[in-house]
Parts: structure tokens; C-alpha cells; sequence
């Protein structure tokens, strides 16, 4: 075994043949490889200002502030399911702004702006991956896409949250994103603990599709710490990145194939696995909820309910909830993906969501939540 190595990066490349991996053993199911611009190309032709940067910093303190019980406003992370039509995104973002600037001393609203999608089996998987929604999955035109619609939100006065799915794309738009999810599919991922252990901003960890919290609360704690993996940098070079850990990593229920999470004793018996697992920071405060999915079982009406449910435990001072993600959009419902001019505007194309008027009156109906919270 001491005869066998692979290229040394400190030769001429040219020099490899002798070494070289003999073409009928690699890429056996690759059709096609499309190069990609480094991130530090996309940070270049779509910059982050000094303006939206002002705002990416405030809102990651002030989420973080949230999320360790230094302020007293409810964290809502509220948006489409998914991204797939930057002009609806735009109008979404400018409505949503509005009701920011009224509500914003008792709620800390963060827009929703996902471009990848998890898929059970396979299905449309985000803006990223087929911007064009016509299967040609154009990931450079999605890339630039989505740096392009963050930018956007940022323009209007608004922090923006996403789901990472991969240990790549961070690169791509990270700058500019305050909050981030792991989701249920993901929460056990080592890989994702480790990256998640590297981000700038607080991630929440959403309990595992059967329901267990346990891995969840695990990866709070295991996020905490400092991890050595391989990743890319700015200029798209391989590196072994070495990360401090992130302190602001905190448990998001979302039901499961089981039932809902959202009830009270669920609550306390999600804190009481997150002091089990002795995570410490947002842990030790609180948890956030997630009013879709399997706490509503996908259904933006009962979803609507469930947020107004939780509205009324905390206008009665209950503790532990520190933020709601809803999921909502211009129109109610959903539709099957499709190219664009087959679509109606601003309605979801993966999961239902509620309709924009009944999102602003349950935004007012959180704002007095928080309101008769502090007059107990």
C-alpha cells in the first residue's frame, strides 16, 4: 500500500499521467459537468452594500438578542415555502415591509426566502436548481438569481431567513442572510452540524421528520463546538475549513409524520431534551415554532389556526416560545409547478400558504399577543 498515492498539488500538473485515474472508474453516472463561477464572481457582479450590510449585522444581533431573552419581541420568520418567481417576491416583500415598519417594536420580522427544497422522492428543487421551472436546471442563472432577490428584501428594510441544504451555496449568498434552518431531513447530518457550525448567523434546527427532538437538541450542542471539514472558499478552492462554533444555534418544532409539537407540554418537554443534551445559549431561553408542516398538517388554513392558538399562549404569559415561522404567500394555496406563464402569480408551488390578508391580520394578532404579554 506505501507505493500508492495520488497527484501531488506542489507538481506541475502536467505531470500527473502516471497517477491518473484511468477515465472508466470515474463518472460513470455523469452526464454533464458545468463549470461555475467562484462566489467571490457572483459577491462581485451583485455586491452587498454598506447599507444592506448595516442591516444584515443589526438583524443577526437582534435575533440573537431574541433568541437569548434580551428582547422581548417575537421572533416571526414569515414567506412563501419557496421562491420561484423573483417579481412575486419583490411584491411579497414590499407588502411585508409596510407592516414591518408598524409592528416592528413588538415583532422582529424576518422574510422567508427559501431557494432549495428537500424532496421525500423527487419533485421541483428550487430556484437554484431550475430557476426556469422547465427541467433544463440552469444553476448558474439560479445562483445569480437568488443573490439577486436576497439583495432585493434587503433593499426594502427586510432580514432575510433561508434553509441551507448543502455546504456550497453558503458561499454564494450567505452575506447576505440573518437567519438559517437545518431541516428535519438534515438535523441528524454531521455534515450540516459542521456547517452549521461555521455560519455567521444563529440556525435553527428543526426536529426530525418522525418527531424526535433528541437529534435536534444534539445538534445545538454539537454545532456549539469547533469542527474540521473540507468546503470552498471565495475563489472556489478546496480547503479544509476549521470553524470557532456558533453559539446561536436553537431548536425549531415543526410536527411530524406523527402529529403536531406545537401544544404546550411539548414545548416543556423540548426544553427539558435541550437541558438533557446540556445545549446552552437560545436553549436555555426558548424554542421556536413552526406553524406549517407537520403541525398543520400542510393545510394553510389550519395553519392560520395554529398561529392564532399560539398567539393566545402568549398573551397569557406562557414562556419558552420565541419565535413563529409561517408559511404565506400573495395567494392562498398551491399549484403544480410550471413554466411561469402557466402559473397563477403569487401562489405557492410547493407547500400551501397563507394568503397575504390573512397573514397581515394574524401579524397584528401576534403584535397584541406580545403586547398583553408585557402587561402581565
Amino acid at each position: 500500500m506505501a507505493g500508492l498515492r495520488g497527484p501531488d498539488s506542489s507538481e506541475d500538473e502536467h505531470r500527473f499521467d502516471e497517477y491518473a485515474v484511468l477515465p472508466e472508474t470515474v463518472d460513470v453516472n455523469i452526464r454533464q459537468l458545468d463549470p461555475i463561477p467562484a462566489p467571490r464572481a457572483f459577491l462581485r457582479e451583485i455586491p452587498l452594500t454598506d447599507e444592506m450590510s448595516s442591516l444584515v449585522l443589526s438583524s443577526r444581533q437582534a435575533i440573537r438578542n431574541v433568541l437569548r431573552g434580551k428582547d422581548d419581541r417575537l421572533l416571526v420568520i414569515v414567506g412563501p415555502c419557496s421562491i420561484h418567481d423573483p417579481k412575486a417576491a419583490h411584491e411579497y416583500a414590499s407588502r411585508l415591509a409596510q407592516v414591518n415598519e408598524r409592528l416592528k417594536d413588538r415583532l422582529l420580522i424576518v422574510m422567508r426566502v427559501y431557494f432549495e427544497k428537500p424532496r421525500t422522492t423527487i419533485g421541483w428543487k428550487g430556484l437554484i436548481n431550475d430557476p426556469d421551472l422547465d427541467g433544463r436546471c440552469n444553476i448558474r442563472k439560479g445562483m445569480w438569481l437568488a443573490r439577486k432577490v436576497l439583495t432585493d428584501v434587503l433593499s426594502q428594510g427586510l432580514p432575510a431567513a433561508t434553509e441551507w441544504l448543502d455546504p456550497i451555496t453558503p458561499q454564494y449568498f450567505c452575506d447576505l442572510v440573518s437567519w438559517g434552518a437545518i431541516g428535519a431531513r438534515n438535523t441528524e447530518s454531521q455534515v450540516h452540524r459542521e456547517l452549521a457550525s461555521g455560519l455567521s448567523m444563529p440556525i435553527g434546527f428543526k426536529n426530525s421528520t418522525d418527531g424526535s427532538v433528541k437529534a435536534a437538541a444534539d445538534s445545538c450542542y454539537t454545532s456549539a463546538f469547533e469542527h474540521h471539514f473540507l468546503s470552498i472558499n471565495l475563489d472556489g478552492r478546496v480547503i479544509s475549513a476549521e470553524t470557532k462554533g456558533n453559539p446561536d444555534c436553537h431548536l425549531v418544532l415543526r410536527g411530524s409524520s406523527k402529529g403536531p409539537n406545537y401544544d404546550e407540554n411539548s414545548v416543556q418537554e423540548a426544553l427539558a431534551a435541550l437541558r438533557a443534551s446540556k445545549a446552552t445559549g437560545p436553549s436555555e431561553q426558548g424554542v421556536v415554532i413552526d406553524a406549517a408542516h407537520g403541525n398543520s398538517g400542510k393545510d394553510e388554513v389550519r395553519e392560520a389556526e395554529v398561529v392564532e392558538e399560539i398567539a393566545a399562549r402568549l398573551a397569557a404569559g406562557e414562556r419558552g416560545i420565541l419565535g413563529v415561522m409561517m408559511e404565506s404567500f400573495l395567494e392562498a394555496g398551491n399549484q403544480k409547478p410550471a413554466p411561469l406563464e402557466q402559473l397563477t402569480y403569487g401562489k405557492s408551488i410547493t407547500d400551501a400558504c397563507i394568503p397575504w390578508d390573512r397573514t397581515e391580520a394574524l401579524l397584528n394578532t401576534l403584535a397584541q399577543a406580545v403586547s398583553s404579554r408585557r402587561a402581565l
